[in-house]
């Protein structure tokens, strides 16, 4: 049984590594983004006027709340997984 416990959380801690490589991958697109946008001119942006601009910033408000999103999607993934595990380990402790 302790085999099977340990190779579970082998597979998990795979899997969990998987979710944080694409979670990072989308960060450092978010980064990037927020990058391009500090590097805009203050003084009249040629977005097509006030639709482009808003329409850009839009664009820049998506990829953060996606990237913000999947982090919390990481996190519960890692919380639920983890108390399985840790209520596995207490039942086989109390047989």
């Amino acid at each position: 049984m302790e085999q099977k416990i340990t190779d579970l959380i082998v597979h998990m801690s795979h899997s969990h590594q998987q979710m944080a490589r694409v979670i990072d991958a989308e960060r450092q697109v978010a980064v990037r983004m927020a990058q391009i946008v500090h590097d805009l001119p203050d003084s009249e942006p040629s977005f097509d006027g006030i639709d482009g601009l808003m329409e850009n910033a839009g664009r820049v408000n998506k990829n953060m709340v996606s990237y913000l999103s999947a982090m919390a999607d990481l996190q519960e993934a890692l919380a639920e997984n983890l108390g399985l595990v840790i209520k596995e380990m207490s039942v086989e402790d109390e047989e």
